[in-house]
């Protein structure tokens, strides 16, 4: 799979559907927007992040001959595990994996802060196995690990089967362990309580139901009682009133589960703080033991320890920029490990995108990520040093990182190359003008309140007309009270406030189709609905008569004054266009349907388009494993995950049955459809194979027909 073709459609799709709603009249506005969206407002350039190399520590093999762990970790703990290779491969430990394990077995608390795919979780589920195959399994739960999100509790668990399961008779091995989060059937919750397991994956909310429930605490809790064990993953997520809560959560499982002994370990994300590494380990260790209620040393903080992958080559040395020139312009990528740790352009990817040297100590440290391209992108600075055009630089650094992810490291069997690619999305805000003439008017999509360096310029939000897209300020008109000045306020689109907050509306400027200033005009320019004839003549119902647009004279302040620009007021709801006249009745109370912003996408539209553009992307790649063929999304809480997906069901639903009806009446012709045939036409259009709507896939004839019969009729109603 190439990421970088991937992100480039991604973006393509998501701009379509930002580009649909987005329907500007005005010349000058509308080529400052495409201009702001091409040069990535909204999307900005990619960040990539190398995973760097660590330094290595023993085998697990070394560990058992040297008698920290037990014998049968020599069994359990190998890489590459599967169904058809349950024996694997040895497997080689990181330093710092290594050095946790060692401060396991003094049974100090410890932190682990090491960044992602460094394999924090062995660095406590290892000492966590040696403790139950030492002392004995079904003695009870000996350890609960605690995790922030069911997601990664969900992983977890397929990483112990691969440990504990595979390679032993029936699937059982030496040490038992069970997910508890709420997740669980009522069945697998009562075999889990009347089995307890020696390890307990959960979450902080399931613990706190866990020591509460009479249930549990007649099972769960009474089987942990002297628990070893308490492992929090990913600390650094615990903070506020919710660190806090899990703070006293830790204290009440000392208490309730009698755990004198109690041994706590956290894991978090790198240490990024100021100061030299000794400083941050004495923060982390001191936030630690205000969350554990128990001391953590600094010196039982362990971090990363990184080292280079490829050759280091000097960027003074005019041999090595040759050399890298070369290798740019050959197009040449390495196919081997070899070739790679040798590669010159491999070594200066890593040396820009990978590591970086800490100016406090001297330290190998993760590099920040960056951009390929921009300004301060890493293609710019390798086409300064090697004087090759940026573009030639981009493509050699996007086929280098490729070929380094589809090399494997033969010690660990990781990428070379392992990079994450950071893609920032943005809703955006909106489009900002002074109140001028169009030609004179400043534009901007950054909110402020005056023009740049001229506080005699407001600058005011707009919205557009979805029909014609014709501009308006969303303004609020208020009254200011030290000099009596009508004035015109910025105000949030969709906001309306209360009577002490003013008016809230729309002004109107069009020098094309000003807003005609006599009475015969304005009939002519009002909805019909608002006109009535009286004794002979046309007139303004006296129902519609208090939402006729205002003329007022309105300074670059926004001051209503006796000279400035010809504008009109018009209260909100937006009833009718100034412009085209679209009208809109008055139980359309929001204006988000008739009216709209850059931002005015919703978040969970936006994330089902984006989530909807990768996952068909994904389908179409045939090299990719089916597993690898899916998406995780996260959101900030249950309740926005329960929303998100009903939302993304209920749009691939629509999105269906409108393809279904266009299909249909395309096929239909001239002719068209009558309505009593158009569920079945739409049936026929949509051509979805029976298993997918059946509930029992295997009926035929008169069943089969009657199954049938009832999708349409769900497809009539719909």
């Amino acid at each position: 799979m190439n990421v970088f073709s991937l992100r480039n459609q991604l973006v393509s799709d998501y701009s379509g559907y930002i580009s649909s709603f987005i329907q500007i009249r005005d010349r000058q506005i509308k080529e400052y927007v495409d201009q702001q969206l091409a040069s990535g407002l909204l999307w900005p350039d990619a960040l990539i992040q190398l995973n760097p190399a660590f330094q290595p520590g023993l085998r697990i093999d070394e560990l058992v001959d040297e008698g920290i762990i037990h014998k049968a970790c020599k069994v359990i703990f190998r890489r590459n595990k599967s169904e058809e290779n349950p024996a694997g491969e040895y497997l080689q430990l990181h330093k710092h994996q290594e050095d946790a394990i060692r401060i396991a077995q003094t049974g100090k608390n410890y932190i682990l802060t090491t960044g992602t795919g460094s394999g924090k979780s062995l660095a406590y589920i290892i000492p966590i196995v040696d403790h139950v195959l030492r002392h004995g399994s079904g003695k009870g739960t000996q350890a609960i690990i605690v995790y922030p999100m069911n997601a990664l509790a969900n992983s977890q668990m397929g990483e112990l089967r691969k440990f504990l399961s595979l390679g032993f008779p029936d699937g059982k091995g030496p040490v038992t362990f069970e997910r508890y989060t709420g997740q669980e059937d009522d069945e697998e919750k009562k075999r889990i309580m009347s089995h307890p397991p020696d390890i307990l994956l959960t979450n902080y909310v399931m613990l706190e139901l866990i020591l509460t429930r009479p249930e549990e605490r007649k099972t769960l809790v009474n089987a942990a009682q002297g628990l070893r064990f308490l492992v929090l993953d990913e600390l650094h997520t615990y903070r506020g009133r919710q660190g806090a809560d899990v703070a006293m959560l830790v204290r009440r499982v000392r208490n309730a589960l009698n755990a004198t002994n109690l041994q706590c370990i956290g894991t978090s994300a790198t240490l990024a703080g100021a100061g030299s590494l000794d400083e941050q380990r004495k923060d982390v260790a001191e936030v630690a033991s205000i969350l554990f209620g128990d001391k953590v040393q600094p010196e039982h903080v362990v971090g990363e320890t990184l080292r280079r992958s490829t050759d280091e080559f000097s960027l003074t040395d005019p041999d090595h920029i040759f050399a890298l020139k070369q290798r740019i312009e050959s197009l040449a990528t390495p196919s081997t490990y070899p070739e790679f740790v040798h590669d010159p352009l491999a070594s200066w990817i890593e040396s820009d995108l990978g590591i970086s040297v800490a100016e406090v100590d001297g330290r190998l440290v993760r590099a920040k990520p960056k951009s390929i391209q921009g300004p301060d992108g890493a293609a710019n600075m390798l086409s300064k040093l090697t004087g090759l055009s940026e573009e030639n630089c981009a493509q050699a650094l996007k086929a280098a990182l490729i070929a380094g992810f589809n090399i494997p490291n033969p010690d660990t069997g990781m990428p070379a190359f392992a990079f994450r690619l950071h893609q920032f999305i943005s809703r955006g805000d909106t489009v900002y003008a002074s109140l001028e003439e169009e030609t004179d008017r400043y534009i901007t999509v950054n909110g402020q309140q005056f023009v740049p360096g001229d506080r005699q310029r407001v600058l005011l939000p707009l919205a557009f007309c979805r029909e014609c897209g014709q501009e308006y300020y969303v303004v609020r008109q208020v009254r200011d009270r030290e000099s009596g000045l009508t004035i015109f306020l910025s105000r949030e689109f969709g906001e309306r406030g209360g009577e002490e907050d003013g008016d809230a509306g729309y002004l109107y400027f069009n020098s094309s189709d000003p807003w005609p200033t006599d009475y015969n005009g304005m009939l002519e320019k009002l909805p019909e609905d608002w006109i009535e004839e009286h004794n002979g003549e046309l007139r303004v119902r006296s129902s519609q008569r208090k939402y006729l647009p205002e003329t007022f004279q309105v300074n670059p302040l926004g001051e209503v004054t006796d000279h400035g620009l010809a504008a009109q007021f018009v209260s909100a709801p937006f009833r009718f266009c100034l412009h085209c006249g679209v009208t809109y009745g008055s139980r359309q109370s929001s204006d988000f349907s008739k009216l709209t912003e850059l931002s005015s996408g919703g978040r969970s539209t936006d994330t089902t388009i984006l989530s909807l553009s990768l996952i068909r992307n994904l389908r179409r790649d045939l090299d990719l494993l089916p597993k690898a063929r899916k998406m995780l999304s996260f959101t900030d809480n249950r309740q926005d995950a329960s929303l998100q997906a009903g939302h993304f069901n209920d749009f691939v639903e629509i999105t269906l049955l409108r393809s279904a009806l266009y299909r249909a009446v395309h096929e239909a012709g001239q002719a068209g459809i009558a309505h009593e045939v158009l569920p079945q036409r739409a049936f026929q259009a949509l051509g979805l194979d029976f298993a997918l709507y059946a509930i029992d896939p295997e009926v035929r004839f008169a069943q089969k027909a009657e199954t049938e019969r009832a999708l349409r009729e769900v497809l009539g109603y719909r």
